[in-house]
C-alpha cells in the first residue's frame, strides 16, 4: 500500500519509519521541495505503536500539529517512591494523546507536503551503489521484495533498530541490547469517571518489583481510557510483566475510584540506554529513538524523535548534493543538543536504582524547589551560566543527602 504512489527510480531522501522522528522529517523535508520516500512496516501507521504518549508542553505548536490531538491537558506531575507515597511537581501543563491519532495525523500532514510514504514496506539492507544508497524492503502486501534509491537515508525505525550489518558503519552500537526494555500497558476502559485529578495529572511510580529489578510504572489519561503500564530493563516473561501490572492497576484504580469496564492489553520492546556514539555516517543519518534519544529517567522521547526529523530534514535541505556533509551536520547537532543532556539522566538513573531510598530524596527535593523542576525541563541550550550553576549546586545537595543511603 502507498500513499500518493509515483513513478520514480531515486529520492534525495528515505526515511525509515513513520513515526514523530520520520514524519517530521518527510514533512519538511518535503515542504523543501526534497522528493521523499518513507517506508513503514505497519499497515496502518501508528497502530502497533505502545506508549504513554505524553507530551511536552507546546509540543502541537512547536510542531504545527493540531490541537485536537490532545486528549487532557495536566498540569500536574505526580512521582510515587517505593513506599507509594506522592510527590506532586507543577510543570505544565503536559498534554496526552494516543500514538495512533499523533503518528497517523503526522504522517498525513507528511503527505499533504509532498512524501510518499509506503506502508507494510519492511527494511531489509541498505547497500551502496554508484554514489547513491539502494535499499531493499519486503513489500508486505505483495511479498515481493523491493528497492528504492535515494541520496540520503534517515533510519528513524524505533528501538530495535540494532544496525549490526557493516553497511551501517560507525552508527553500529555493540551494546544497543542494553538498554532495552520490556515493557506492558494496559488501556483501562472504565463505567464512568475516574476521580477528576486522573484527568489533570501524569502519574510515575518507581519501585522494586517482586523478582528486585527496578520498575518504572505509569498512568497517563486519555478521553476515553487511562493508560497504565510500566517498564523494565532487560528482558522479562510476559507472565511476570502481566501479574506486576495487574497489580499497579489495582493500586492505582482503588486510589481514584476507577471502575474498569474492560481493558486491552499491548507490550512491545522501549530504549532506556545512553544515546548512540555516532548519529551520522556517510550518507546515512539516525535519529529518533532508534539513535537512542530517550530520557532514560521517564522514557519521553517524542519531543527529541520529532526535533531529530526536523534536523535531519533541515540538513538535508542544506547539503542535498552531498550525502556525508548532511550527516556530519546532523550528528553535530544531535550531540551538542541532547547527548549530554541524556547521558547525565542514564547516570542519574543508575544511581537512583542502586538505593531506591534515593528516589524518594530526589522527589522531595523536586517538590520543594518549583526552580529545579522547571531549569530541568529546559534543553542545554537554553539555560543559562546561572541555570547550569544552579543545577550544579542542587546536584551537590542531593548528591550529599544521598551517597550514604543503605537502603
Amino acid at each position: 500500500m502507498s500513499w500518493r504512489l509515483k513513478k520514480i527510480n531515486e529520492n534525495e531522501l528515505i526515511i525509515i519509519g513513520c513515526g514523530p522522528a520520520g514524519a517530521t522529517a518527510a514533512r519538511e523535508a518535503a515542504q523543501a521541495g526534497i522528493e521523499t520516500v518513507v517506508l513503514e512496516r505497519d499497515p496502518v501507521v501508528g497502530a502497533k505503536r505502545v506508549c504513554a504518549a505524553g507530551l511536552r508542553p507546546g509540543f502541537c505548536e512547536e510542531f504545527d500539529l493540531p490541537r485536537s490531538l490532545v486528549h487532557c491537558d495536566t498540569p500536574r506531575l505526580a512521582l510515587f517512591d517505593a513506599g507509594g507515597d506522592e510527590h506532586e511537581v507543577t510543570f505544565g501543563p503536559g498534554h496526552t494523546t494516543t500514538r495512533e491519532e499523533l503518528d497517523g495525523t503526522m504522517a498525513r500532514l507528511a503527505a499533504d507536503a509532498g512524501a510518499e510514504i509506503r506502508t507494510q514496506a519492511l527494511f531489509r539492507s541498505v547497500d551502496f551503489s554508484g554514489g547513491r544508497a539502494v535499499v531493499e524492503y519486503a513489500d508486505l502486501d505483495s511479498g515481493r521484495r523491493r528497492t528504492v534509491r535515494g541520496r540520503h537515508v534517515f533510519f528513524a525505525s524505533g528501538a530495535t533498530s540494532r544496525f549490526e550489518s557493516p553497511a551501517f558503519g560507525r552508527l553500529a552500537m555493540q551494546r544497543w541490547s542494553d538498554g532495552l526494555m520490556t515493557t506492558l500497558q494496559h488501556r483501562v476502559y472504565l463505567t464512568r469517571p475516574a476521580l477528576p485529578i486522573a484527568y489533570q495529572t501524569l502519574e510515575m511510580h518507581y519501585y522494586t518489583g517482586s523478582d528486585g529489578r527496578q520498575i518504572i510504572g505509569w498512568m497517563f489519561p486519555k478521553r476515553d481510557h487511562l493508560a497504565i503500564g510500566l517498564g523494565v530493563l532487560g528482558k522479562v516473561g510476559g507472565a511476570r510483566l502481566r501479574v506486576e501490572l495487574e497489580s499497579l492497576v489495582r493500586r492505582i484504580c482503588l486510589r481514584l475510584r476507577a471502575d474498569v469496564h474492560e481493558i486491552k492489553q499491548e507490550g512491545s520492546l522501549l530504549y532506556g540506554g545512553t544515546p548512540r556514539a555516532e548519529f551520522g555516517d556517510g550518507s546515512l543519518l539516525v535519529g529518533g529513538t532508534a539513535a537512542g534519544l530517550v530520557d532514560a529517567t521517564n522514557g519521553e522521547g517524542i519531543f527529541e524523535a520529532a526535533m531529530s526529523g526536523r534536523i535531519a530534514a533541515d540538513c538535508v535541505v542544506r547539503e542535498r548534493s552531498g550525502g556525508e556533509l548532511a550527516a556530519t551536520r546532523f550528528a553535530r547537532l544531535l550531540r551538542r543538543r541532547f547527548s549530554r543532556r541524556l547521558k547525565h539522566r542514564v547516570t542519574l538513573m543508575r544511581y537512583l536504582e542502586q538505593r531506591p531510598r534515593r528516589f524518594r530524596l530526589l522527589f522531595e527535593q523536586l517538590a520543594r524547589t518549583p526552580r529545579l523542576a522547571a531549569v530541568l525541563q529546559t534543553e542545554d541550550h537554553e539555560r543559562t551560566m546561572t541555570d547550569r550553576l544552579y543545577l550544579y549546586t542542587q546536584a551537590l545537595q542531593f548528591g550529599m543527602r544521598t551517597f550514604y543511603c543503605r537502603e
